[in-house]
C-alpha cells in the first residue's frame, strides 16, 4: 500500500468513527409524552368515594366486545364542578337507601375513534344480541348511536344509574358468554346491581328514551329518580339515553379533549 493510499485508508477511518461517534452522542428519538388533563380534572375519587365505579370502557362487556381505546385504568375522571355536583345528589341519595353508579365518565377522543371504527366495520357484530339487536349496524351512525365527536370527551358528561344499598356485586363478564336483549326483562339480561330501569346501558333501543311510554311502574319511577336527583343539581339528561347526562354550564362548552383514562393524567388535582 502506497503512503498515499494509507492516508486515505486512516483519514475515511477517521471520519466513519467520528460520525458513529457523533450519531450515538444524539439522543434517540423519545415518544411524545401523553398529554395530561386540565387542572380543572379531577378524579372522581378524590371528591366522593362512596360513589360506585363500573368503568365498562375498560373491559370487553361493551357493545365494541373489546377494551377501548384510551382506558388505561378503571377510573372515573370530570371536570370539578361536574364531580363535585354528583357529590351532592350521592348525599340526597344516601339518605335514601341508594348509591350513584357511573359507567363512563370523560371519554378521550381516542376512545370515539374506536368507537367510529368499530362501527365502520360491518363484519363485526359479536355484541350485537346484547346491546343493539334490532338495529342494523349500517345504520348506526344516521341513527344517532355513533358519532365522531361526543360531549364525555369535554369532561362534564356522565353514564350514571342508581343501585339500592346495600349493594350487591355485579359478577364479571365472561368473554364469549351467552348474550341476552338488553331490554329484555331484568332478571334475564346480564345481572347489573342497579335498580330496574327498563333496559341495561348502553342499550341501543327507543326503550332507552328517558320518556318512553312504555317504560312503565317501578322501572318509570327510577328512572324519574334518577334524572330529578340529578337535575336538582345541574344536570341535564340525552332523552335519548335515560343513563347520560351533562352538567351545566360546561367549563369546556367546545374543547374536546384525549388524555388518557389513568391516574397519571389527573395526578396532583
Amino acid at each position: 500500500m502506497t503512503g498515499l493510499a494509507f492516508a486515505f485508508r486512516t483519514l475515511g477511518a477517521t471520519v466513519a468513527a467520528g460520525l458513529l461517534a457523533a450519531t450515538a452522542a444524539v439522543p434517540s428519538a423519545q415518544a411524545r409524552p401523553e398529554p395530561k388533563a386540565p387542572k380543572e380534572f379531577v378524579a372522581l375519587s378524590s371528591v366522593d368515594r362512596t360513589i360506585i365505579q363500573e368503568m365498562r370502557y375498560t373491559t370487553g362487556h361493551n357493545f365494541v366486545g373489546e377494551p377501548v381505546d384510551g382506558y388505561r385504568q378503571p377510573l372515573c375522571i370530570l371536570t370539578r364542578p361536574a364531580a363535585e355536583a354528583l357529590h351532592r345528589a350521592q348525599v340526597k341519595l344516601l339518605a335514601q337507601g341508594y348509591s350513584l353508579k357511573v359507567y363512563d365518565c370523560y371519554r378521550p377522543q381516542r376512545a370515539v375513534d374506536h368507537f367510529v371504527r368499530w362501527a365502520e366495520d360491518l363484519d363485526d357484530e359479536r355484541m350485537k344480541k346484547e346491546f343493539y339487536p334490532l338495529v342494523d349496524k349500517s345504520r348506526l351512525f344516521a341513527d344517532g348511536y355513533i358519532a365522531e365527536k361526543s360531549g364525555h370527551s369535554r369532561g362534564s358528561t356522565v353514564d350514571v344509574t342508581i343501585v339500592r344499598l346495600p349493594a350487591a356485586p355485579t359478577r364479571p363478564y365472561v368473554p364469549g358468554e351467552p348474550l341476552v336483549e338488553c331490554y329484555a326483562p331484568q332478571a334475564e339480561r346480564f345481572p347489573d346491581n342497579s335498580v330496574d330501569m327498563g333496559t341495561g346501558f348502553d342499550c341501543f333501543d327507543t326503550l332507552s328514551h328517558t320518556d318512553d311510554p312504555r317504560i312503565q311502574g317501578a322501572q318509570r319511577a327510577n328512572r324519574r329518580l334518577l334524572k330529578e336527583t340529578l337535575a336538582e343539581q345541574g344536570f341535564v339528561n340525552l332523552p335519548e339515553e335515560w343513563w347520560h347526562f351533562t352538567f351545566k354550564p360546561e367549563p369546556f362548552p367546545s374543547t374536546f379533549f384525549d388524555f388518557p383514562v389513568a391516574r397519571r393524567s389527573v395526578a396532583g388535582h
